[in-house]
């Protein structure tokens, strides 16, 4: 089936797709490392009917009527964020926003006793961002309302992960073979560790590229031990990079031109920025993805930021499309 061909269960204008959920066994979303490929799919094949519903004028189904979901972030975001929120809304769902500066964890209320206090007001779903790895989890442990993971710490990221390999899908349509590279800060990047499970079940190759500095140490015993055999680890660039189908820089977060880690911004940039020279050596219809927020001029340069190969803008409406689909899976596609 070609990817202009309406799958099964495609949205109408009044509904949503409908495909078995039999086998979805998820209350939480908490990482990408415990979802099988029919998991996945399902996701995917959702989201493609909620990029219909994105296409519409009037982008609003009565899915999630009479539900609520919460957004609790301890950390600022501004994609996720809002992705998340319109996903909501757009699925007719009432919204609670809290900020952590604002809410009673400022006062001193523990995590815990903060999500209860939502769980008491009856929310269907906490989506939650923590600058601690983990945290989620335990989260999850303590509450029966589902909890949504949108970025712990180093640790993941599921959503976008998921938004990342549908827009690649999207593009390339099946990714076996296909190549597809992972440059920067490694080291401290959820998005990177999400789409290392993700990717497992496409048959594709992800090649993860730093300098060392900004490698995980642990990041090859990981990969043996799960036999997570699709990926390789790179420190050249301009290796890394040929007969690369897609090419995703990550943020260069400034504070770690603080510690050490990188010699500087300037030696960053020569050995690792995407450019177009250096995208001379990939495919010659190579594509270019970033998860947000770019550092123009660092990472990569404007001009392939915005040129004709970049995925950047696509990524953040599907990043709505995936996460109505996570909503609809957690919060109203299956009785509880």
């Amino acid at each position: 089936m070609s990817l202009s061909e309406p799958r099964p269960g495609t949205a109408t204008r009044e509904t949503l797709p409908n495909p078995s959920i039999d086998f979805w066994k998820h209350r939480h979303v908490l990482d990408l490392d415990d979802f099988s490929r029919e998991e996945t799919d399902l996701v995917f094949e959702i989201a493609e009917g909620m990029v219909e519903i994105l296409d519409r004028d009037v982008k609003k189904v009565p899915t999630l009527r009479g539900k609520t979901i919460a957004t609790m972030f301890f950390e600022p975001s501004t994609r996720t964020r809002a992705s998340f929120e319109l996903a909501a809304k757009y699925l007719g769902a009432d919204t609670i926003n809290l900020e952590a500066a604002r809410s009673s964890v400022a006062k001193g209320e523990s995590l815990i006793d903060s999500l209860r206090t939502l769980q008491a007001l009856e929310v269907n779903a906490i989506i939650m961002r923590h600058p601690c790895s983990g945290a989620p989890y335990i989260a999850a442990r303590n509450l029966d309302t589902s909890i949504i993971n949108a970025g712990d710490g180093c640790h993941a990221h599921p959503s976008q992960g998921l938004l990342d390999i549908f827009t690649m899908r999207q593009q390339l349509g099946n990714l076996k073979g296909r190549k597809a590279v992972i440059v920067g800060d490694i080291l401290h990047s959820r998005v990177a560790r999400s789409n290392i499970w993700g990717t497992r079940h496409y048959g594709m190759k992800l090649v993860l590229c730093a300098p060392p500095t900004l490698m995980p140490h642990g990041l090859p015993d990981m990969l043996e031990k799960y036999s997570l055999n699709h990926v390789t680890l790179e420190h050249d660039l301009n290796t890394a990079i040929k007969n690369a189908d897609i090419v995703m820089p990550l943020r260069l977060q400034k504070e770690r031109q603080q510690s050490g880690l990188i010699s500087s911004l300037r030696e960053y940039t020569q050995g690792y920025q995407i450019n177009a020279a250096r995208l001379a050596g990939a495919k010659p219809d190579v594509l270019v993805m970033h998860p947000g927020p770019m550092n123009e001029g660092a990472e990569i340069s404007p001009e392939v930021a915005y040129g004709t190969r970049s995925l950047i803008e696509q990524q953040v409406t599907n990043g709505v499309a995936v996460r109505m689909a996570l909503l609809y899976l957690i919060a109203g596609g299956k009785s509880r």
